[in-house]
């Protein structure tokens, strides 16, 4: 798994700096921070929280910091680790719909579920900041809810050794000095972890890459065929092993000709509306209804999983209309 670069600040270690310019470094590492937190913890509300803890925990202690000692990136991750490690105690593992039974035969959803059962959703702004091509295809390949439900698998500690090591690319010294562990403890931790990692591996996709013309097409195929509820043309454009999906249900459907004959026996999309945005390094739309004032209103934010020009797996996360802000959808879009 290739590694994505850590970013430090600009203010040399072992330097005094003023506690504004300190605070300011903090603040820098949101980002990474929010990227580490969401991949530990698989949850968007999680993640807020155990950013904001660690945050807050480092502001207090922040004359604590010797820079003599290690770097400002590494002192900070010791606190996320153990705020995320805390988090995860007795927490249930989060998953896919599709690893939590055999798929369904028809379109009754059953009841839902629990939402800490779930991966959410997270959009691609809240996770990236780098503007290299290479390092935006790590991160996002590293946030997939394929990927991210396989991390789920392993425990927390092997989960945040790997985490810190493959894909924020600390060293295994600094990795040990975050874990407080030795540099044999994480090398293992890392190495069992490959391993369960490659006994059952995420189904590989394509991720988002708003140049591939060959990707956008496909795309624009998907919604025309969508927004037109033309249940043939939407048949065509999926993979013969397709799946879909609907958290908070365990409920999914497997193969093209299962999921285009479940769509055709309903017309409750008909007249629904897609605006696209990015979620989870994957392209995905904002699903609009419209509402008995005629206006469209959110629905759910639905992401797809792509491959070899076909789409894979449709995830339509329900009762996710209160985030359309958070990924950059309006309120109402134009007809």
């Amino acid at each position: 798994m290739p590694a994505r670069a850590q970013q430090d600040s600009g203010h040399g270690d072992g330097i005094a700096v003023s506690t504004a310019a300190r605070l300011e470094d903090l603040e820098a590492q949101r980002l990474p921070l929010t990227g580490f937190c969401y991949r530990m913890l698989g949850s968007a509300a999680d993640t807020d929280d155990a950013v904001q803890e660690t945050l807050v925990r480092a502001y207090r202690n922040l004359a604590s910091f010797d820079p003599a000692r290690g770097r400002l990136t590494t002192w900070l991750y010791r606190i996320a680790g153990n705020v995320c490690i805390d988090m995860l105690r007795g927490a249930r593992r989060r998953a896919l719909a599709i690893d939590m039974g055999p798929a369904a035969r028809d379109g009754d959803l059953g009841a839902p579920l629990p939402a800490d059962r779930f991966v959410e959703p997270m959009p691609d702004s809240r996770l990236f900041g780098v503007t290299d091509p290479a390092e935006r295809v790590v991160g996002r390949e590293t946030v997939r809810l394929a990927f991210l439900a396989a991390l789920q698998r392993l425990s927390p500690r092997q989960r945040a050794a790997l985490v810190l090591k493959d894909v924020m690319a600390f060293s295994a010294r600094e990795t040990a000095e975050i874990l407080g562990t030795s540099v044999a403890s994480v090398n293992s931790a890392v190495q069992r972890a490959r391993a369960a990692l490659a006994l059952d591996p995420p189904q590989p996709a394509d991720v988002l890459d708003p140049e591939n013309a060959a990707q956008r097409d496909l795309l624009d195929r998907y919604v025309a065929a969508f927004e037109a509820h033309d249940i043939d043309g939407l048949a065509r454009l999926l993979r013969e092993d397709a799946a879909s999906s609907m958290p908070p249900f365990a409920w999914w459907l497997h193969g093209a000709s299962r999921i285009a004959a479940v769509m055709a026996a309903s017309d409750a999309c008909a007249g629904d509306r897609l605006v696209p945005t990015a979620i989870n390094g994957s392209p995905g739309f904002g699903q609009y209804r419209p509402g008995p004032d005629g206006d469209l209103h959110p629905f759910a934010l639905i992401l797809l999983e792509c491959r070899d020009d076909r789409v894979a797996h449709i995830v339509t996360f329900l009762g996710t209309a209160a985030r359309f802000a958070e990924f950059g959808l309006p309120d109402h879009p134009q007809r």
